[in-house]
């Protein structure tokens, strides 16, 4: 994930939702501050289409750094801040056990 040309998005799509609120305008039912901000809010700010930014948000909730949750027929995306520490403390050790 980190030496693939789009990483640096996906390393801004972390930092933005660290504080999702000043990084997307509220927009109705885009972004929820309990649930998360959805494909379509991401894809906005982005400048791509909703797909390419599902898929971002989509390797990053498979590799365990965001959350996915569904909430009627819109998925919200947050941080899972304890994965998160998790692989920081892996690249602080070195990947050793």
């Amino acid at each position: 994930m980190l030496k693939t040309p789009v990483a640096g998005r996906r390393l801004d799509i972390l930092e933005w939702l660290k504080e999702p609120a000043a990084h997307f305008p509220a927009r109705r039912r885009a972004t929820s501050p309990e649930h998360g901000v959805t494909a379509g809010a991401l894809a906005h700010k982005l400048g791509v289409r909703r797909k390419v930014a599902g898929h971002h948000l989509d390797l990053l909730a498979r590799v365990g750094l965001l959350r996915a949750e569904k909430v009627g027929r819109r998925t919200y995306y947050r941080r899972d801040e304890i994965r998160i520490a998790e692989v920081a403390r892996m690249f602080e050790k070195g990947w050793q056990r």
